[in-house]
């Protein structure tokens, strides 16, 4: 596919395919249009795996469907979909103390934030394995509670 990179993962009977767009973040609709046309999927097979300012650094929260809160990679992804009608798994990296929020979310975090941030993607990957297995309301349950 020209605006991602795919691989495939899962066991027997559960295909999943991993993408990372290779589009600018606010062109992500570009990738995610192009698997769901190239795969037949609808939008709502989609899992959109992405920072978020609004949460603490560390921390993660599932959902389904809603609006883009601002974010224009999601806006993207609703734009060019046509639905906001997809699963979402939102990764918290804060917000800066001072600055513009997207010199903050390019630069470096600091080590302890890193740990946090580390963590949490450790905890995403583990959230998607169980949401594959157990289905959003359970997954929702067991991974929002605040830590």
């Amino acid at each position: 596919m020209r605006h991602s990179l795919c691989a495939a993962a899962g066991s027997p009977g559960k295909r999943v395919l991993l993408v990372q767009p290779l589009t600018y973040m606010n062109l992500s609709g570009r990738a995610v249009v192009e698997l769901l046309r190239r795969y037949e999927l609808e939008p709502g097979q989609l899992v959109l795996v992405y920072d978020d300012l609004d949460l603490p650094p560390g921390r993660i929260r599932l959902r389904c469907g809603g609006g883009s809160a601002g974010h224009r990679g999601v806006q993207s992804v609703i734009d060019a979909t046509g639905s906001s009608e997809f699963l979402r798994l939102r990764i918290g990296i804060g917000k800066p103390f001072v600055g513009e929020a997207a010199a903050y979310v390019l630069d470096v975090p600091p080590p302890q934030e890193r740990l946090l941030l580390d963590r949490a993607v450790e905890q995403a990957v583990e959230a998607l394995a169980f949401l594959i297995d157990a289905g959003l309301e359970e997954a929702m349950n067991r991974f929002n509670r605040v830590p």
